[in-house]
Protein backbone atom coordinates (compact mmCIF):
# COMPACT_ATOMS: atom_id res chain seq x y z
CA UNK A 1 0.00 0.00 0.00
CA UNK A 2 1.18 3.61 -0.88
CA UNK A 3 0.22 6.47 1.70
CA UNK A 4 -0.18 9.88 0.34
CA UNK A 5 -0.87 12.80 2.77
CA UNK A 6 -3.96 14.69 1.32
CA UNK A 7 -4.65 17.99 3.42
CA UNK A 8 -3.88 16.09 6.75
CA UNK A 9 -6.12 12.45 5.69
CA UNK A 10 -4.31 9.51 4.12
CA UNK A 11 -5.09 8.48 1.02
CA UNK A 12 -4.48 4.69 0.26
CA UNK A 13 -3.35 3.29 -3.35
CA UNK A 14 -1.96 0.39 -4.66
CA UNK A 15 0.32 -0.46 -7.65
CA UNK A 16 0.09 -3.84 -9.59
CA UNK A 17 2.08 -4.38 -13.05
CA UNK A 18 5.47 -3.44 -14.48
CA UNK A 19 6.41 0.13 -14.82
CA UNK A 20 5.23 1.84 -18.50
CA UNK A 21 5.58 5.46 -20.05
CA UNK A 22 2.06 6.13 -18.09
CA UNK A 23 -0.10 4.32 -15.56
CA UNK A 24 -3.62 3.25 -15.04
CA UNK A 25 -5.44 4.57 -13.00
CA UNK A 26 -8.39 2.86 -11.27
CA UNK A 27 -11.48 4.25 -9.24
CA UNK A 28 -13.88 2.62 -7.82
CA UNK A 29 -17.54 3.22 -7.14
CA UNK A 30 -19.88 3.88 -4.49
CA UNK A 31 -19.97 1.43 -1.36
CA UNK A 32 -16.32 -0.17 -2.68
CA UNK A 33 -12.94 -0.01 -3.00
CA UNK A 34 -9.61 -0.91 -4.98
CA UNK A 35 -10.36 -4.44 -3.92
CA UNK A 36 -12.91 -4.86 -6.54
CA UNK A 37 -10.50 -4.90 -9.10
CA UNK A 38 -8.21 -7.32 -7.50
CA UNK A 39 -9.99 -10.52 -10.62
CA UNK A 40 -10.42 -8.01 -13.00
CA UNK A 41 -6.80 -6.34 -13.45
CA UNK A 42 -4.93 -10.21 -14.14
CA UNK A 43 -6.86 -10.47 -17.44
CA UNK A 44 -5.11 -6.96 -18.19
CA UNK A 45 -1.82 -6.88 -19.93
CA UNK A 46 0.04 -7.51 -17.01
CA UNK A 47 3.34 -5.45 -19.19
CA UNK A 48 1.23 -2.00 -17.78
CA UNK A 49 1.35 -0.16 -15.07
CA UNK A 50 -2.04 0.03 -13.00
CA UNK A 51 -2.45 2.14 -9.89
CA UNK A 52 -5.64 1.77 -7.98
CA UNK A 53 -6.99 4.26 -5.53
CA UNK A 54 -9.09 3.97 -2.55
CA UNK A 55 -11.56 7.55 -2.88
CA UNK A 56 -11.66 9.40 0.58
CA UNK A 57 -13.16 7.31 3.17
CA UNK A 58 -13.28 3.46 1.80
CA UNK A 59 -10.64 0.92 1.75
CA UNK A 60 -7.98 2.61 3.74
CA UNK A 61 -7.89 6.37 2.94
CA UNK A 62 -9.41 8.18 5.43
CA UNK A 63 -12.56 10.92 4.77
CA UNK A 64 -12.07 14.41 3.91
CA UNK A 65 -13.21 17.80 6.04
CA UNK A 66 -15.48 18.30 3.10
CA UNK A 67 -16.68 15.39 0.45
CA UNK A 68 -17.74 16.59 -2.66
CA UNK A 69 -16.96 15.14 -5.95
CA UNK A 70 -15.04 17.59 -6.82
CA UNK A 71 -12.73 17.45 -3.71
CA UNK A 72 -12.82 13.58 -4.21
CA UNK A 73 -11.09 14.60 -7.90
CA UNK A 74 -8.34 16.81 -6.11
CA UNK A 75 -7.68 14.00 -3.70
CA UNK A 76 -7.00 11.82 -6.60
CA UNK A 77 -4.54 14.56 -8.46
CA UNK A 78 -2.98 14.82 -5.17
CA UNK A 79 -2.02 10.76 -5.01
CA UNK A 80 -1.00 11.24 -9.00
CA UNK A 81 1.25 14.13 -7.82
CA UNK A 82 3.04 11.98 -5.42
CA UNK A 83 3.48 9.43 -7.61
CA UNK A 84 4.81 12.04 -9.85
CA UNK A 85 2.63 10.90 -12.53
CA UNK A 86 2.39 13.17 -15.71
CA UNK A 87 0.04 11.01 -17.98
CA UNK A 88 -2.67 8.24 -17.35
CA UNK A 89 -5.76 6.00 -18.79
CA UNK A 90 -7.97 7.08 -15.79
CA UNK A 91 -10.87 4.39 -15.62
CA UNK A 92 -13.98 5.20 -13.26
CA UNK A 93 -16.69 2.52 -11.99
CA UNK A 94 -19.70 4.29 -11.40
CA UNK A 95 -19.10 7.15 -8.58
CA UNK A 96 -15.59 6.54 -9.67
CA UNK A 97 -16.56 8.01 -13.33
CA UNK A 98 -18.43 10.76 -11.50
CA UNK A 99 -14.61 11.81 -10.06
CA UNK A 100 -12.64 11.08 -13.25
CA UNK A 101 -15.46 13.65 -15.24
CA UNK A 102 -14.61 16.50 -12.17
CA UNK A 103 -10.94 15.15 -12.33
CA UNK A 104 -11.08 15.44 -16.10
CA UNK A 105 -12.41 19.23 -15.59
CA UNK A 106 -9.76 20.85 -13.66
CA UNK A 107 -6.80 18.02 -14.89
CA UNK A 108 -7.84 16.75 -18.09
CA UNK A 109 -3.97 17.58 -19.84
CA UNK A 110 -2.99 14.74 -17.59
CA UNK A 111 -5.52 11.97 -19.41
CA UNK A 112 -4.47 9.91 -22.13
CA UNK A 113 -7.92 8.13 -22.34
CA UNK A 114 -10.53 8.26 -20.14
CA UNK A 115 -12.99 4.92 -19.53
CA UNK A 116 -16.51 5.59 -17.99
CA UNK A 117 -17.18 2.08 -16.43
CA UNK A 118 -20.68 1.75 -16.05
CA UNK A 119 -21.12 5.78 -15.20
CA UNK A 120 -22.13 8.65 -16.90
CA UNK A 121 -21.54 12.69 -16.56
CA UNK A 122 -24.94 13.61 -15.69
CA UNK A 123 -26.19 15.19 -12.62
CA UNK A 124 -28.97 13.64 -10.74
CA UNK A 125 -32.53 13.94 -11.83
CA UNK A 126 -35.05 15.10 -8.75
CA UNK A 127 -36.04 11.74 -8.37
CA UNK A 128 -32.69 10.54 -7.95
CA UNK A 129 -32.15 13.47 -5.21
CA UNK A 130 -34.71 12.12 -3.25
CA UNK A 131 -33.82 8.61 -3.58
CA UNK A 132 -30.28 9.91 -1.93
CA UNK A 133 -31.69 11.83 0.97
CA UNK A 134 -34.12 8.89 2.03
CA UNK A 135 -31.15 6.73 1.68
CA UNK A 136 -29.53 8.90 3.96
CA UNK A 137 -32.47 8.43 6.40
CA UNK A 138 -32.58 4.87 6.06
CA UNK A 139 -28.82 4.60 7.32
CA UNK A 140 -29.76 7.13 10.05
CA UNK A 141 -32.22 5.02 11.26
CA UNK A 142 -31.13 1.34 10.58
CA UNK A 143 -27.68 1.82 10.14
CA UNK A 144 -25.23 0.62 7.21
CA UNK A 145 -24.82 -2.51 7.59
CA UNK A 146 -28.62 -3.15 6.03
CA UNK A 147 -28.39 -0.61 3.60
CA UNK A 148 -25.41 -2.46 1.93
CA UNK A 149 -26.84 -5.73 2.26
CA UNK A 150 -30.15 -4.24 0.24
CA UNK A 151 -27.91 -2.05 -1.66
CA UNK A 152 -25.15 -4.14 -3.09
CA UNK A 153 -27.55 -7.61 -4.67
CA UNK A 154 -29.08 -5.08 -6.92
CA UNK A 155 -25.98 -3.46 -8.95
CA UNK A 156 -25.68 -7.03 -10.55
CA UNK A 157 -27.61 -8.55 -13.52
CA UNK A 158 -30.58 -10.66 -11.00
CA UNK A 159 -29.72 -13.59 -12.51
CA UNK A 160 -26.01 -13.53 -11.50
CA UNK A 161 -26.35 -12.37 -7.98
CA UNK A 162 -28.41 -15.09 -7.68
CA UNK A 163 -26.14 -17.54 -9.09
CA UNK A 164 -22.92 -16.61 -7.80
CA UNK A 165 -23.34 -15.25 -4.12
CA UNK A 166 -19.99 -14.81 -3.30
CA UNK A 167 -18.87 -12.14 -5.09
CA UNK A 168 -21.75 -10.11 -3.63
CA UNK A 169 -21.23 -11.57 0.15
CA UNK A 170 -17.58 -10.71 -0.42
CA UNK A 171 -18.32 -6.79 -1.49
CA UNK A 172 -21.28 -6.26 1.63
CA UNK A 173 -18.53 -7.90 3.94
CA UNK A 174 -15.86 -4.86 3.10
CA UNK A 175 -18.76 -2.67 2.60
CA UNK A 176 -20.27 -3.16 6.15
CA UNK A 177 -16.71 -2.38 7.30
CA UNK A 178 -16.56 1.38 6.14
CA UNK A 179 -17.84 4.38 8.18
CA UNK A 180 -21.47 5.07 7.94
CA UNK A 181 -20.22 8.67 7.89
CA UNK A 182 -18.12 7.89 4.89
CA UNK A 183 -21.63 6.23 3.03
CA UNK A 184 -23.28 9.30 4.17
CA UNK A 185 -20.97 12.12 2.95
CA UNK A 186 -20.91 10.02 -0.18
CA UNK A 187 -24.38 10.43 -1.08
CA UNK A 188 -24.54 13.94 -0.41
CA UNK A 189 -21.75 14.55 -2.97
CA UNK A 190 -23.61 12.45 -5.09
CA UNK A 191 -26.87 14.29 -4.87
CA UNK A 192 -25.10 17.34 -4.96
CA UNK A 193 -22.68 17.33 -7.81
CA UNK A 194 -23.02 19.24 -11.18
CA UNK A 195 -23.30 18.25 -14.59
CA UNK A 196 -20.41 17.60 -16.04
CA UNK A 197 -21.22 16.43 -19.53
CA UNK A 198 -19.75 19.79 -21.28
CA UNK A 199 -16.38 17.65 -19.88
CA UNK A 200 -17.28 14.57 -22.16
CA UNK A 201 -17.78 17.24 -25.20
CA UNK A 202 -14.88 19.28 -24.77
CA UNK A 203 -12.57 16.67 -23.52
CA UNK A 204 -9.06 16.01 -25.46
CA UNK A 205 -8.35 12.11 -25.38
CA UNK A 206 -10.54 8.66 -26.41
CA UNK A 207 -13.35 7.94 -24.54
CA UNK A 208 -14.85 4.54 -23.73
CA UNK A 209 -18.31 3.93 -22.36
CA UNK A 210 -19.09 -0.07 -20.59
CA UNK A 211 -22.79 -0.14 -20.66
CA UNK A 212 -25.02 -2.78 -19.27
CA UNK A 213 -28.46 -3.05 -20.49
CA UNK A 214 -29.39 -4.20 -17.31
CA UNK A 215 -27.86 -2.08 -15.04
CA UNK A 216 -30.52 -1.12 -12.33
CA UNK A 217 -28.36 2.07 -10.89
CA UNK A 218 -28.06 3.94 -14.87
CA UNK A 219 -31.29 3.73 -16.66
CA UNK A 220 -29.79 1.90 -20.03
CA UNK A 221 -31.57 6.08 -21.69
CA UNK A 222 -29.20 8.24 -19.39
CA UNK A 223 -26.04 5.66 -20.32
CA UNK A 224 -26.34 5.87 -23.83
CA UNK A 225 -27.36 9.80 -23.65
CA UNK A 226 -23.67 10.77 -23.27
CA UNK A 227 -22.15 8.39 -25.91
CA UNK A 228 -21.83 10.70 -28.82
CA UNK A 229 -20.03 13.90 -26.75
CA UNK A 230 -16.75 12.92 -27.31
CA UNK A 231 -15.54 13.82 -30.70
CA UNK A 232 -13.18 10.24 -30.00
CA UNK A 233 -15.26 7.43 -28.22
CA UNK A 234 -15.69 3.16 -28.10
CA UNK A 235 -18.75 2.30 -26.83
CA UNK A 236 -19.33 -1.46 -25.11
CA UNK A 237 -22.81 -2.65 -24.33
CA UNK A 238 -23.29 -5.56 -22.86
CA UNK A 239 -27.60 -7.25 -22.92
CA UNK A 240 -27.19 -9.34 -20.10
CA UNK A 241 -25.09 -6.78 -17.54
CA UNK A 242 -26.18 -4.92 -14.93
CA UNK A 243 -23.83 -2.49 -12.86
CA UNK A 244 -20.88 -4.73 -12.44
CA UNK A 245 -19.41 -6.10 -16.15
CA UNK A 246 -16.43 -6.47 -14.40
CA UNK A 247 -17.50 -9.52 -12.40
CA UNK A 248 -20.45 -10.05 -14.64
CA UNK A 249 -18.19 -9.83 -18.20
CA UNK A 250 -14.66 -9.81 -17.05
CA UNK A 251 -13.05 -11.58 -20.15
CA UNK A 252 -15.65 -9.21 -22.43
CA UNK A 253 -14.95 -6.03 -20.68
CA UNK A 254 -10.87 -7.40 -20.12
CA UNK A 255 -10.43 -7.16 -23.75
CA UNK A 256 -12.62 -4.38 -24.72
CA UNK A 257 -10.38 -2.37 -22.26
CA UNK A 258 -7.05 -4.05 -23.77
CA UNK A 259 -8.04 -2.68 -27.39
CA UNK A 260 -8.75 0.77 -25.31
CA UNK A 261 -5.73 1.13 -24.78
CA UNK A 262 -3.91 -0.03 -27.85
CA UNK A 263 -6.12 2.67 -29.47
CA UNK A 264 -4.99 5.27 -26.95
CA UNK A 265 -1.14 3.88 -27.40
CA UNK A 266 -2.10 4.79 -31.24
Amino acid sequence: MIRTNYQGKTMASYQNGSKTDFPIVLLHGFCEDSRMWDEWLPLLPSYRNYLCIDLPGFGNSELLEETTIASMAEAVAGVLQHQNIKKCILVGHSMGGYVACAFAKQHGHLLKGLCMFHSHPFADSEEKKAGRLKAIDFIEKNGHVLFVRQLIPKLFAYDYSKGYQAEVNRMIYYASKYQPEAIIASLHAMRDRPDLSAVLKDIDCPVQFFIGQQDAAIPYETSLRQTHLPARADLQIYEDVGHMGMFKSPRKTAKAFRKFISMVDD
